[in-house]
């Protein structure tokens, strides 16, 4: 499936209406998840007749969009009981079986073939991105996780893939389009600069 006609599937999935900011929660666009998936499967060969598993789904939008690339099977998992009503709607909308799971991350047992996900970066709780890759590399050969996009950034979360036996393959840059998600935010939207690893 071309780039432009998933992203274009994935513009029916709904944005999260009531966020938590405190799992710094915001809705991925359609367009940053169609081009993740787009590299995870057109690239490198990872999605089709693979078992998925998206870690603090959301909306569920990767999921969803897993399940429309050829994913064999795929899991979402939210901490957030109202994202994962959210996602479940969202994905019989677009006909997609995705088996969704209410619950803390720490829950879930693998294996999987690969992992999707758009972690929180860490702003609001101290290390929580390193708590979601702690866990991808538990339960999946490889990873697709998006992560600020500093120089700092880059070199430390290389430095602890290392330390979990794992190499950082690949980083693409993609520009996120943030909505307007809490009461504070002025803007209507709000483009973000984030990396996208490929960790194997």
């Amino acid at each position: 499936m071309r780039q432009k006609h998933l992203a274009m599937l994935l513009s029916k999935v709904k944005p999260h209406q009531q966020p938590n900011i405190r799992f710094e929660a915001y809705t991925l666009d359609s367009e940053s998840a169609a081009r993740i998936l787009f590299l995870a499967e057109e690239i490198h060969s990872d999605i089709k007749d693979s078992t998925v598993v998206d870690l603090g789904c959301g909306t569920g939008i990767l999921a969803i969009g897993a399940v429309l690339t050829g994913a064999k099977n795929v899991v979402g998992i939210d901490i957030d009981v109202n994202a994962i009503s959210l996602s479940t709607k969202n994905a019989e909308e677009l006909g997609a079986e995705v088996d969704f799971i209410s619950g803390d991350i720490g829950c879930l047992r693998g294996p999987f073939d690969v992992a999707l996900m758009n972690p929180p970066f860490g702003t609001r709780i101290r290390g929580a991105d390193l708590r979601f890759l702690f866990k991808a590399v538990d339960i999946a050969d490889r990873i697709y996780s998006l992560h600020k996009s500093t120089e700092m950034s880059r070199t430390f979360l290389s430095e602890r893939i290392v330390d979990l036996g794992r190499r950082v393959d690949r980083i693409y840059e993609v520009k996120i389009l943030l909505g307007r998600s809490y009461d504070f935010h002025r803007k209507k939207a709000y483009p973000v600069k984030a990396d996208l690893y490929r960790i194997v």
